[in-house]
């Protein structure tokens, strides 16, 4: 067999391989999809239908009547944005002062900040921050919500190691032509690292929108909570029988993670590969 028909064999199978498993993980979402815009009759109809016979729109409709969604969206919005912007602020300013400066202690204080990424941070620290919210008089609010998520020793190590493995030539260059610390920062390596900075973006917006811990400890007012907990308070509410319901909820619940994903998904496969290849 020639080389190049092994090649395109082998292209084949993985792309058969890649699409089953493609089909496979996005089957429930299907199904989530199909069931929303299914009556309740046709969601416990046998045998189990895979398409809506319409588009039953109540579902929707009941959704958001039964829950404040829209408002529940706002402040997950609201949380979102600004716990990514923070994180990524702080990981991008302190990932450049620990590779690029030279500090007494800056190795122990990354070994420490490194330390704090084994630790399971909603569950030991969730009583600590919770009193010091509540000192502050920041229970059922935006600053509750947000500030203590506001840096991560996560995003500090990927932008130190991604900074790390950027030439130092270009430093030196930088400062030869009489650019400041700063200005190097801002004008050398933020352009060279829009893919990183779009892949950090979208985990940090997953990770923020799908909490649901904290927000449920620190917001004691329905305005407050966010869509998390709506989908749960969905699933507690008078349609809790009625699946059309809650799958409506729960894609509605969906869409902004999926919209952010497909803005930045270039970014994000781009800073995959590049991590890849300095592996």
């Amino acid at each position: 067999m020639k080389k190049s028909t092994r090649k395109l064999i082998n292209t084949i199978v993985a792309e058969v391989i890649l699409i089953t498993i493609a089909l496979i993980v996005s089957l429930p979402l299907f199904l989530a999809v199909s069931i929303s815009f299914q009556s309740p009759e046709e969601v416990f109809s046998y045998p189990p239908k895979i398409l809506p016979k319409g588009l039953y729109l109540k579902n929707y409709v009941d959704a958001f009547n039964l829950v404040p969604l829209a408002r529940l969206i706002l402040n997950s919005t609201i949380m979102a944005i600004a716990i990514t912007a923070g994180k990524l602020t702080t990981g991008l300013l302190s990932g450049y002062a620990y590779a690029n400066f030279r500090f007494k202690g800056r190795e122990v204080s990354f070994a420490l900040l490194f330390a704090t990424l084994f630790l399971p941070a909603e569950t030991v620290m969730i009583v600590p921050l919770f009193l010091i919210m509540k000192k502050f008089g920041w229970i059922n609010t935006y600053w509750a919500l947000t500030i203590p998520f506001m840096a991560s020793a996560t995003n500090t190590f990927l932008f130190r190691q991604h900074f790390r493995s950027i030439p130092k030539e270009l430093e030196d260059a930088a400062r030869i032509d009489g650019a400041t610390p700063m200005q190097y920062f801002s004008k050398i390596l933020l352009p060279l690292s829009k893919a990183m900075i779009g892949g950090a973006a979208i985990i940090n917006f997953v990770y923020a929108w799908n909490m649901y811990l904290w927000p449920l400890i620190v917001t004691m007012e329905d305005k407050m909570k966010t869509v998390q907990i709506g989908v749960r308070m969905l699933i507690s509410s008078e349609s809790a029988n009625n699946w059309g319901v809650i799958m409506a909820g729960t894609i509605v619940v969906l869409i902004p993670t999926v919209a952010v994903f497909l803005l930045l998904q270039n970014l994000f496969v781009r800073s995959l590969v590049r991590s890849g290849m300095k592996g």
